[in-house]
């Protein structure tokens, strides 16, 4: 066993200076595992092994660097067995040892300098004393040489202060601190090598952190700032130095006291970092923001002390662009505030937005803005920035999954709905929001920001999990029940409820004073929301909270878009009576008044066209809770809307859009119709080429013969070359004034023709865009309906669909509108669990129906459609094979005497349910016979596989 032990210590030591460099590391490591494992195997003399076999000073000039490295991993593998610390000898000879490979900068940089750093930080105090503080000496006194040398002492000044203190230091190098005014020079110099040395690890030099903590230490952080950091590392225009500035910054906050946090976050750096930010918009820039906000976030979720995380959040947010804060108003970092600190800063961000303080501010333009600003009023500019932010901050904090309680979320919404809506005439203390007079009234502009933001507010108060710790909001939250407080009213009611007292305030005015019309409206809305929470536990409560939903929503838009939320209310409200009315249900005639289902659907629907998503969303769930209440006239609605053959019908949906397009998009909507952009940018191409073509085509035979017209009335074409010397100037004027006005018809007409072109296509954009919006009502239906008889009526408007859209254009809208039929036609129809099992009169149809669906898959040429059609057809034979049937007096399907004995008659009938097991036999033997008979047939062998596996005989 020795000798084998021998033999390992032999080969790892010489592999240690293996030429291949990948394979140094992996001796190093084997050998420290068996120094560790093999305690009895003595330190100093592997050492002396190491020395020996990588002798420096013997190897030849080719060798130098294996030998170096031999070395050296050599003095790492005995550092980390863990051993080297306890051996006093081995420690101090393994000191000197990278004292000597230090001067191999050629090959081994800086890699025996910071193996001594790490040996040093893991060495005892006492050990430190006595073995390395002699031999370290040198080093210490030369610590304003290198980078590396610096980090020694800092390190050593840290771990063994009572060895490094001021007595010692001044015996070193003459002074007893490190960080002075003398020294801040060459402080700088080394810091700027480090960071340049470091560029590519993208991290703050490890010496810097040191330095910056023990310039806490010795009490003189404010001069190492003002003087190494801002009047020093900043005068260098260089990457990797502004960026250990800013890493330098990110890595102090946790360090300093409040009043050295507002003087840093007052400072040069702060200003620095934001001009950078702006700077660095293009995609190929380094970016830093992501790097500062994880600092602030590691920051806030460390800190306990209320008043540091507020200045830290302040600081950031008064760091601005001409008004604008570069931190981003949707930044995540706010989750960490303590409740305290979060409505601290909510109060100052509303304070901000009444009475904007750019004095407490650190503003700061660029070069480009500078230039482009001579025609702007900079000072309602910049108010006009900062308030679009703080609206925006005001109403993510909502979203932000932060601590907060229910009296924050309605203190923000009611500021932002007073301030999109709403202006104080007079001050008063009856309104919180009109207790301060804004210093500089909001524009016209600002209220359309404020209104845009605040809508999409609403959206994630519609959305909002029940806030609070009590048993009924955790009841709430198990039934993921959103939207409401915890004693289970809607944000949006509590939100009209205040809207109502501002309307009736004497010392607020609306910015869009509503007409008797709409306040008669808005009345009615509210009356008929209070008779409706009357009956919320009385009768149906999702029918209820349904229409309740939709009222409150349009009363909101009353303020948005009178003249369109008028429209809306007037019919939902009748809607409503009629809903609720106690009256008899008369018997419906073919021409009979349209029930209140099938108006609530065409109120839907043209919600849907709508471009904001609040409204798409909540007229889903209103649908989701009146879907037991749908008629077959309802569901054929929204069935019309989907039909490829009577789009003539849709042209209300495709106007409703185009206008809503007109105005300012809500803050919500942004990304949604970003995707409509991407697909009219798709089709720029093909409108260019299509625009060359129709150039070409326009010069037909009309233009020609009035061209030709116009030349022989100017005498133009009398052939020869004395043509041109026949017409003087005034006549050669007036030809030359007809040709052009000709041309600028034509021009005209072209132009004409190609808009033309261009509107249809939008239009079929924007159609194609509310089918694929109307067919989640049809997903919603199959999936809460799925018993419901009426889904039959929707299997073949699906097909319909499929197959128009697998014969049509393929671009991508197109694609996605099939793909999302595909999707619930197989998934929520036809896999579907649940299915209708009452039947009763329906029999007949459904065998008929599996007939003509079969017939269908059996003669189209495209076995990707018929596959769809035949995929209904089992889904039929599924729902008639489940169902029971209600013909007793019909005795059962006698059985062939061989299986009479074997399988009991009752479970024959039951496995078979209402299915004709005769016809439907014949139905699909003719298939198969097709299939098996005519070569080009779209049937495929998966089809009848898929039959034969569920439906066995």
């Amino acid at each position: 066993q020795d000798d084998e032990l021998k033999y390992t210590l032999q080969r790892l030591v010489e592999g240690l200076g293996a030429t291949r460099e990948a394979a140094r590391p992996g001796f190093s490591l084997a050998l420290a595992q068996v120094l560790q494992a093999f305690e009895e195997i003595p330190m100093c003399s592997v050492l002396e092994q190491i020395k020996e076999k990588h002798n420096l000073e013997k190897v030849k000039k080719k060798l130098v660097r294996n030998a170096a490295f031999g070395n050296f991993f050599g003095v790492m593998a005995l550092f980390q067995s863990s051993r080297l610390v306890k051996d006093r000898k081995a420690l101090m000879e393994s000191i000197q040892l990278l004292q000597q490979l230090a001067h191999h900068q050629a090959h081994l940089r800086d890699l025996p300098r910071k193996a001594l750093i790490d040996i040093v930080s893991e060495v005892p105090e006492t050990v430190f004393q006595e073995v390395l503080f002699g031999i370290l000496q040198s080093d210490l006194a030369s610590a304003f040489t290198s980078p590396e040398n610096l980090h020694l002492l800092l390190v050593g000044m840290r771990k063994f202060p009572g060895v490094l203190k001021p007595k010692n230091l001044k015996k070193l190098f003459g002074s007893p601190t490190v960080v002075n005014e003398e020294n801040i020079p060459r402080l700088v110099e080394l810091l700027q090598s480090a960071a340049k040395s470091e560029k590519k690890d993208k991290k703050l030099p490890s010496v810097a952190f040191d330095l910056l903590q023990v310039s806490l230490k010795e009490d003189a952080f404010e001069l190492f700032w003002k003087e190494g950091v801002e009047n020093g590392l900043l005068k260098e225009k260089s990457g990797p130095v502004s960026y250990m500035c800013y890493r330098l910054l990110g890595s102090a906050l946790p360090l300093l006291s409040l009043d050295q946090l507002r003087m840093v976050l007052k400072g040069k750096v702060m200003q620095h970092y934001g001009e950078h930010v702006v700077t660095t918009q293009l995609p190929d820039r380094f970016k830093f923001a992501p790097e500062m906000e994880g600092y602030i976030d590691e920051f806030l979720s460390s800190c306990d002390d209320l008043e540091r995380q507020l200045a830290v959040m302040i600081g950031f947010s008064t760091l601005t662009n001409q008004g604008y804060p570069v931190l981003s108003s949707s930044s995540r970092v706010v989750r960490h505030l303590q409740p305290v600190a979060l409505q601290k800063y909510v109060d100052w961000l509303k304070d901000m937005f009444l009475r904007p303080d750019f004095d407490c501010c650190l503003d700061f333009s660029s070069n480009r803005q500078k230039q482009n600003q001579e025609n702007v009023n900079i000072a309602q500019h910049k108010i006009g920035r900062l308030r679009k932010w703080i609206i925006h901050r005001l109403a993510n904090i909502i979203e932000s999954p932060v601590e907060k309680e229910e009296s924050l979320v309605m203190d923000i919404s009611r500021f932002c709905f007073f301030h999109a809506f709403f202006e104080t005439k007079k001050k008063t203390s009856q309104i919180r929001e009109a207790n301060v007079l804004p210093s500089e009234p909001l524009d016209q502009q600002a209220h359309a920001v404020t209104e845009n933001y605040f809508f999409g507010l609403l959206q994630t108060l519609n959305s909002l999990t029940v806030l609070g710790d009590t048993a009924k909001a955790a009841a709430l939250r198990e039934k993921h029940i959103h939207g409401v407080t915890a004693d289970g009213k809607l944000w949006i009611f509590l939100l009209v409820e205040y809207a109502n007292k501002l309307l009736s305030s004497e010392h607020v005015k609306a910015v869009k004073p509503f007409t008797k019309e709409q306040r008669d409206a808005w009345e009615r809305t509210l009356q008929s929301v209070k008779n409706l929470h009357k009956k919320e536990n009385k009768s149906d409560s999702a029918k209820v909270v349904a229409f309740q939903q939709l009222l409150l929503l349009m009363a909101i838009h009353l303020f948005k878009n009178p003249s369109e939320a008028m429209d809306v209310l007037s019919d939902l409200l009748n809607c409503t009576e009629r809903a609720f009315s106690k009256e008899p249900k008369k018997k419906k005639t073919e021409n009979a008044e349209p029930g209140w289902v099938e108006v609530m659907v065409e109120i839907l629907l043209s919600l849907l066209a709508q471009p904001s998503l609040l409204i798409r969303r909540i007229s889903k769930s209103v649908f989701v809770r009146i879907c037991p209440n749908l008629t077959k006239r309802g569901l054929q609605l929204i069935l019309d809307v989907l039909d490829p053959y009577q789009e003539q019908n849709e042209e209300s949906a495709v106007v409703v859009m185009e206008e809503s397009d007109k105005k300012i998009k809500s803050a919500q909507d942004v990304d949604e119709e970003g995707s409509e952009n991407s697909s009219d940018e798709s089709d720029t191409e093909e409108e260019n080429d299509s625009g060359d073509e129709e150039k070409n085509e326009e010069v037909d035979d009309d233009f020609r013969s009035q061209l030709m017209n116009v030349l022989q009335a100017g005498s133009a074409l009398k052939g020869g070359d004395e043509s041109d010397e026949e017409l003087d100037d005034e006549a050669m004027m007036a030809l030359d004034k007809n040709i052009s006005a000709l041309f600028a018809e034509q021009q005209k007409r072209i132009q004409a023709k190609k808009n033309e072109k261009d509107r249809m296509r939008k239009e079929k954009i924007l159609r194609r865009d509310f089918k694929i919006k109307v067919l989640d009502l049809v997903e919603v239906f199959l999936t809460k309906q799925s018993d419901n008889p009426l889904v039959f009526d929707i299997i073949e408007p699906l097909l319909r669909v499929i197959e128009h859209c697998m014969s049509s254009d393929s671009d991508k809208q197109e694609v996605d509108f099939l793909q999302k039929t595909a999707n619930i036609f197989k998934n929520s129809l036809c896999r579907t669990k649940q299915y209708c099992k009452r039947l009763d009169a329906l029999q007949e149809d459904l065998h008929a129906f599996v007939e003509r669906l079969v017939k269908k898959a059996c003669k189209h040429t495209d076995s990707s459609v018929a596959l769809y059609y035949f995929s209904a057809s089992l889904y039929l034979l599924k729902v008639l094979k489940g169902n029971m049937s209600d013909k007793s007096s019909t005795p059962p399907t006698p059985l062939p005497k061989k299986q009479s004995n074997t399988i009991p008659q009752a479970c024959q009938v039951s496995s078979t349910g209402c299915l004709d097991m005769e016809r439907v036999t014949v139905i699909y033997q003719q298939a198969l016979t097709q299939f098996l008979t005519k070569r080009n047939s779209a049937l495929t062998s998966s089809m009848f596989h898929d039959l034969f596996t569920r439906f066995p005989v």
